[in-house]
């Protein structure tokens, strides 16, 4: 017998004999189903990072540098998890000292009373309406904190080196996601949940903060050798395709996971991200064969991936039509963004982590507000689509903000200790034999 026929029974009983009514405060019992569906969750969350953000992000460089940019990803996933563990996991979600509508320390970054992950066991639950243990809702968060700074990676491909990534990794984890993951997230006293920004599955968290800091990275270092007037073309786009096709499976257990359990608001979420996604591609491709005069596959995976990120912070909230606009104003913008404004502004965002997740984040951040109202379809609490929207500004605007001046300092700082940028015999070469002394194809 399931536990909801359990309730049920228990319900039908008290009416008659009030006597056996369930007690009210009685200790909460794991829901086998939402364990099921989390781990599932976290198991695909995982695999949008490893292998799906190496193969995506891999097939886009040049051959000579597609181990490094593997490597990268690999190792941001070792990294980052041991971070979560240690310290990570308590700065993003330990809410003690917090209190709804106090504005204090506590408001921007937890304590460390989780520490080493200190109290988690086997029996422990995430919380009274979440009944899955803590420590599945660990690794699913640690999951999300992985992919992030993956993210950045695109930005800076093909020139930095492994030393500083690795470094550059570490601090901004610990300065930039761990506190914006904690604002959002970690519930009453946290700033921008007290603002009330939605962001259900890290629209902001997790896309605009990587590619507000993938634009500051690239602009630091500086452009690739020969940018923009030697062919730099994708090596292997057959990579890339097969990424993207990982990130849109994987991506359901980012956005249907968020609802932390297997009920109505995973399924809506799971639809609107299908339908977001595929619009997205849709408007990225007709966009480019409308002003480039073909549609290509590059495009295509680009949309993709451009319609999943702006339907994330919008995927709890906003119903299917909703979804339908949000993935063809991504689709669209981000295509602009990531081909004219790139060119015209001379940036070398190497593989468009600001063009794609920060601008798609924003789109999607901002027609949250918007279509999260009832009255245009969505599922949220919002009676004031223009206050929404304000609110939902003010956490855009905030985490560019403070993304982009620490990222800057962190980057600044890190070149005069040890340099952030291989040199250009290196480049030259490849950073596959340069940094790690191995070639992707040996023929």
């Amino acid at each position: 017998m399931t536990l909801r026929k359990i309730a049920g029974l228990g319900a039908l009983l008290s009416l008659v004999m009030p006597g056996l009514a369930l007690a009210e405060d009685a200790a909460p019992v794991l829901n086998s189903g939402d364990t099921a569906w989390m781990l599932t969750s976290t198991a695909l969350v995982l695999f949008m990072t490893i292998p799906g953000l190496a193969l995506f992000y891999g097939g886009m460089v040049r051959s000579k540098n597609v181990l490094s940019v593997m490597m990268q990803c690999f190792a941001i996933t070792g990294l980052i998890s041991i971070l979560w563990v240690v310290y990570g996991y308590s700065m993003a979600f330990d809410t003690t000292g917090m209190e709804k509508g106090v504005l204090n320390f506590n408001s921007f970054v937890g304590g460390f009373s989780k520490a080493f992950l200190s109290g988690v066991t086997p029996s422990g639950l995430t919380s009274a309406t979440a009944l899955f243990p803590e420590a599945v809702f660990i690794t699913f968060q640690m999951t999300f904190a992985i992919i992030t700074p993956a993210l950045i990676v695109g930005a800076f491909a093909e020139r930095m080196k492994f030393s500083a990534m690795l470094v550059f990794m570490g601090i901004w984890f610990t300065l930039v996601y761990a506190p914006i993951a904690h604002m959002v997230w970690s519930g009453d006293g946290a700033l921008l949940w007290d603002w009330g920004v939605l962001d259900f599955a890290g629209g902001t968290v997790v896309h605009i903060n990587a590619g507000i800091a993938g634009l500051v990275c690239c602009l630091v270092l500086g452009k690739r050798k020969g940018y923009p007037t030697t062919p730099m073309a994708p090596h292997n786009l057959g990579y890339t395709l097969m990424g993207a096709a990982m990130l849109w499976v994987g991506w359901f257990g980012f956005n249907a996971g968020s609802a932390a359990a297997a009920n109505g608001t995973a399924g809506m979420a799971m639809l609107v991200t299908q339908i977001a996604t595929a619009a997205a591609a849709l408007g990225w491709m007709f966009a480019e064969w409308i002003f480039h005069g073909k549609p290509s596959a590059l495009g295509i995976a680009s949309g993709v991936v451009a319609g999943l990120v702006a339907i994330t912070p919008a995927a709890g909230t906003v119903g299917p039509m909703g979804a339908l606009v949000i993935g063809l104003a991504s689709g669209v913008i981000c295509y602009f963004c990531a081909t004219s404004l790139k060119r015209k502004l001379g940036y070398d965002d190497s593989l468009d982590a600001f063009g794609v997740h920060g601008i798609g984040g924003i789109v999607g951040a901002i027609l949250t507000g918007v279509f999260a109202a009832p009255a245009l379809g969505g599922f949220g609490a919002v009676t004031d689509i223009g206050a929404q929207v304000w609110v939902q500004a003010k956490g855009v605007i905030f985490t560019v903000a403070y993304t982009a001046i620490v990222t800057y300092v962190i980057l600044k700082v890190l070149d005069v200790v040890m340099g952030l940028r291989v040199n250009e015999e290196e480049e030259s070469v490849g950073l596959d034999l340069a940094q790690h002394n191995e070639r992707g194809y040996n023929l």
